[in-house]
């Protein structure tokens, strides 16, 4: 009976460490989001030649309006070029897209990826280019954002992520998809750029100098997260992050429980994988090298995702309130509800000061309503994570 009690407080004590840990991780960057100085605007003497990449799969509901909207930059028609990657598109939709002023490479796999697509698309190109700015099947720019970029890499950054924000919120998941890519964007970019470190990338409104870029995918064959593992490499070798919380790109926000649990699956997979994969590796390097941003990214990988923070710090925190309110002369349950109250509190906190303004309105108040359904989907995609990493698995877009 004492070896059961011993054990079941040894897993609390983990727990609570676990929690706590990433309750005041995510606080901390929450405040620094909120503290970041405003940047001063550089405008570029060199304008750059640049690529914009936009790999997709059987993207044909999309791809086309994409890539008209991907033409209207001001920036130099001739210091840019719109290359659309083209795996497993229809006819039509190829033959309308030979129609518009861009480069189209068609792609074919046995085993589809974004790694492959972009690794065959550089192998084509011409190699002049000083940029390579990546996109979704889905993303709009804004019509600074190639301009925005260019800049940045004036200031003498090689890596840039932008600023993604939502494309539509015509659903109470697109919402919540919404505020939750906002919450990444100020702990995640936002605060870790404010207090130093390097900002997360995210996938797509992303860029890199083309020769550092195309070297490095070359070493990349993930199926899923490719992003991940660009940043831990980069991050490991020393490389800083910027981002431009002021230059936006439009994504689509999913729309169907199915696609988000989908979605979700493949995240976290990745990030498990990559967890283990970079574990010892981010070990040595803050010991041996005092590389903190490598560090921290490894811990990103380990770290609980947003949903999964508030959820489950929030029905842990009921369950002792509970104790509390039953067993008040029990000093164990005082003690263990005040710090797990601390915990909840504070990720309450964080996700305040980290969700924009134009969030707070009645539209989100009922979207919110879902929370619980969007917790049990991602809850339960943790346990459904074998093989997850092990074929591609495509988020369908154009249902907006």
């Amino acid at each position: 009976m004492h070896i059961t009690t011993f054990i079941l407080h040894i897993i609390e004590y983990l727990l609570y460490a676990y929690f706590a840990f990433a309750a005041v991780y995510v606080l901390i960057f929450a405040i620094g989001s909120v503290m970041s100085p405003k940047s001063k605007p550089l405008t570029a003497n060199h304008l750059r030649k640049i690529a914009v990449l936009i790999p997709g799969y059987k993207e044909d509901s999309v791809i086309v309006d994409v890539a008209k909207e991907a033409l209207n930059q001001n920036y130099p028609k001739e210091k840019y070029d719109v290359v659309i990657i083209a795996d497993s598109f229809q006819p039509e939709t190829i033959t309308k897209l030979k129609e518009l002023p861009i480069k189209l490479i068609e792609v074919s796999f046995d085993k589809s990826t974004k790694s492959k697509a972009l690794n065959k698309a550089m192998a084509e190109l011409p190699v002049d280019y000083e940029i390579a700015l990546i996109l979704d099947a889905d993303n709009v720019m804004a019509t600074d954002f190639v301009s925005k970029i260019n800049d940045a890499f004036e200031a003498g950054f090689q890596i840039v992520q932008g600023h993604r924000v939502a494309k539509n919120t015509n659903t109470a998941l697109a919402i919540l998809d919404a505020v939750s890519e906002e919450l990444n964007n100020s702990i995640f970019r936002k605060g870790h750029r404010a207090l130093g470190l390097s900002s997360a990338l995210i996938g797509s409104g992303m860029a890199f100098d083309y020769q550092l870029f195309k070297k490095r995918m070359t070493e990349i064959h993930a199926i899923g997260g490719f992003d991940k593992e660009l940043e831990l490499t980069f991050l490991r070798d020393g490389y800083i992050i910027e981002y431009l919380n002021d230059a936006l790109v439009y994504d689509e926000k999913v729309q169907k429980v199915e696609v988000f649990e989908n979605q979700r699956k493949r995240w976290l997979s990745a990030q498990f994988i990559y967890f283990e994969r970079f574990f010892f590796s981010g070990v040595k390097h803050l010991i041996v090298n005092a590389n903190i941003d490598f560090f921290d990214k490894v811990y990103q990988m380990v770290s609980p995702p947003r949903v999964l923070l508030i959820g489950l710090t929030t029905i842990i925190t009921a369950i002792y309130t509970a104790f509390q309110l039953i067993f008040p002369e029990i000093t164990a349950c005082a003690i263990s509800y005040t710090l797990w109250l601390s915990v909840w509190g504070s990720v309450v906190v964080a996700f305040i000061l980290s969700i924009p303004k134009q969030f707070y309105n009645t539209q989100t108040l009922r979207a919110l309503l879902t929370l619980p359904k969007a917790f049990f989907s991602m809850f339960i995609s943790l346990f459904r994570l074998k093989g997850a990493n092990k074929k591609f698995i495509h988020t369908q877009h154009g249902t907006t």
